[in-house]
């Protein structure tokens, strides 16, 4: 069934499939799709490859691989208090950090949400994995970022969203694309592990919207 919407300024064709993803057209100018997505269930095997779900541990218990494993060494550490506001479940932009490691966690574990792809950061040759090689080959887009590093823009269909709850963190691999944290409260505060001068310096974000014309609504 098709049903005839007015959302984000435009008119919106709504098409939902029997699957998770629903995709949603857009008519008229500029032509859009809003994709629609359910989170995927946050588990340290469904997060793996973008890096680590930090929950408790017991005190005294020694550092181990469940802990998280930080890549900060080429900065000074910055660990602080985020204030966020108005962050509704919609995202077109997505960041990654090519530096630093980075940890988010929400204070007072009110439920929120990631979108997330993984790292395409395009290595020095003799650093490349061979899977990585296969895909740097097969890329047609590699661009440079404005910090320096070079990269293949993430794939739209490959981008999952979590939901994060009660007493953990995330800890993003270097590289990861993340969106948010977006939720439904008006004011969330997240406690962030990243370095001194990552916004200024290690900061790049792929447009959805402006360059592959994708508007996602998280659905939950």
């Amino acid at each position: 069934m098709i049903v005839q919407l007015m959302k984000f300024g435009y008119l919106l064709n709504s098409i939902t499939f029997p699957f998770p993803r629903t995709v949603a057209c857009l008519s008229g100018k500029p032509a859009m799709q809003v994709l629609k997505l359910k989170p995927t269930l946050l588990t340290p095997e469904n997060f793996r490859p973008y890096g680590q779900v930090i929950g408790p541990s017991v005190d005294g218990a020694l550092f181990g691989s469940d802990d998280a494993q930080l890549h900060l060494s080429a900065g000074i550490p910055r660990f602080y208090i985020m204030r966020l506001e108005n962050r509704p479940l919609k995202f077109s932009n997505i960041t990654h950090h090519a530096s630093v490691s980075q940890c988010l966690g929400s204070i007072g574990a009110l439920p929120w949400y990631i979108g997330v792809a993984k790292p395409s950061i395009v290595q020095h040759q003799d650093e490349k994995s061979q899977e990585n090689k296969e895909r740097d080959a097969s890329a047609e887009n590699i661009v440079q970022s404005h910090v320096g590093h070079y990269y293949v823009p993430p794939d739209p269909m490959e981008v999952k969203v979590f939901r994060v709850e009660g007493p953990q963190f995330l800890k993003f691999n270097v590289g990861t694309w993340h969106a948010g944290p977006l939720f439904k409260e008006q004011m969330m505060d997240f406690y962030n592990l990243e370095l001194s001068n990552t916004n200024e310096v290690d900061h790049t974000t792929h447009k959805f919207d402006r360059d592959n014309k994708i508007i996602f609504v998280i659905d939950d």
